[in-house]
Formats: structure tokens, sequence, C-alpha cells
């Protein structure tokens, strides 16, 4: 299929997707069809970047029924996370084509400059964000950190590497069984989602996020119909 008639079939495809609640959203993508949209159009529009994957595939079949109380659990889930003080929220789509919760905390806020200690006025929100995960045994969680464009590559690049791993650590030592971290990295500044030419864009870009997502064992409960 040429690749301008597959981007008409998504757009299409798209338009008959009307769900506002994540229980609905798992529904539709635990059919099997949200599943390859939510690939390809990765694919298509993150091509070359490693943060557009969050989770792997898996072998197992993930039914309508499944896919809704996967919707219906992370609702939970991001319904706890936005307790957490100065934790940004969102919902995205796992590899899988579940629905996943994203949330980032600003860099300024976790670091001082140019440094991967974390301050100990933000350990707090932290140790609470720890408590949430603990409560979340079936979640696999993935951490990116993200800099600015400040500097060069061979500065920033570590440096968000090492403050994703600093959160990473932090959270293990609250007690975060480390079998949930599933991928930890730095982007450095390669994928901004703001300007880096004003202040306030750089300020944006500075920045870890957490992925958590339906590991196997949660999708195993969900087809068993005893997930919660």
């Amino acid at each position: 299929m040429k690749k301008t008639n597959l981007i008409a079939y998504l757009m299409c495809a798209l338009m008959v997707v009307g769900c506002s609640t994540n229980a609905g959203t798992g529904s539709l993508l635990g059919g099997g069809g949200g599943a390859i949209l939510g690939g390809v159009l990765g694919q298509l529009i993150g091509k070359n970047t490693k943060s557009t994957v969050i989770g792997a595939a898996i072998g197992t079949a993930v039914g309508t029924t499944a896919g809704a109380l996967i919707g219906k659990h992370m609702d939970k889930v991001k319904a706890k996370a936005a307790a957490v003080e100065n934790a940004q929220v969102s919902e995205i789509t796992d590899e899988n084509g579940l629905t996943a919760v994203k949330v980032a905390f600003d860099g300024g806020i976790l670091f001082d400059h140019a440094k991967a200690t974390l301050k100990n006025n933000t350990k707090t929100a932290l140790s609470k964000f720890a408590n949430m995960l603990i409560s979340e045994p079936d979640l696999f969680i993935d951490i990116q950190g993200h800099t600015d464009s400040t500097g060069s590559d061979a500065v920033n690049d570590p440096l968000s590497e090492k403050r994703a791993q600093a959160v990473a650590n932090y959270l293990v030592s609250c007690g975060v069984p480390s079998r949930q971290f599933q991928n930890v990295s730095g982007f450095g500044s390669h994928q901004p989602i703001a300007s880096n030419d004003t202040p306030q864009g750089r300020a944006q870009n500075r920045r870890v996020e957490v992925y958590m997502y339906a590991s196997q064992a949660m999708i195993d409960k969900a087809n068993n119909g005893t997930l919660q």
C-alpha cells in the first residue's frame, strides 16, 4: 500500500474513533484494530525516535473486554498520579495499543542547573509517587530524561541519562521493585516539546518523563477478568 493511501486510511479510521474515557479507549484498542493503528501511527509520526515506543509488543491477544478493564484501571492510575505535587499527567497509547499514563516532572524542580543530584525539597513528592507505584505492582515503568539545547550533545546526552537514572534510583530506594523498570534512558535535547528559542520553552524541555503501562501480568489479569 502506498504511504499516501495508508495515511488516508488511517485518518479515516481516526474519524470513527470517539471515546472520552479510558474504559472506552481500552475497549476499542483491545479489539485489535487500535493496536495496529497505534503502531503504524507511531512509525509515521515518530520514526527513528525511541520515545514513541512505550512497552514491548506482547504475544498475548488482548480482547475487547480485557482492553476495557485495562483502560478503566489506568483511569485509577492517572487519578493517583495527578495527586502528586508537580506531576504533569497525561494519557498515551503504548506499543500494544493499550492506554498508558505519562507523568512529566519539571527538570528545574528536580535538579539544580547542570546537575543530576535530586534536590532535597523534591524528594517528598517523589516519595509519594513511589508509594503510588508500590500500590501498582503490575505496572511497567519507563523513565526518560530530556534537556534543552543549551550546551553540546556531549554534555546534554549523559546529563539527561544521569537524571533519568537518579529518579529511578530514588524510586527504588523508596521501595519500588526494580523489576518494574523496563527502560531508563536519556535523550538529551533531541526531543523538545517547546521552542528552545525562549527561556520558557527551554524550561519546558528540561524534564523527566515517567511512563506507566500494563505489564504481561496486568494483561493476564485483564484477560482472566480479575483486574480491578
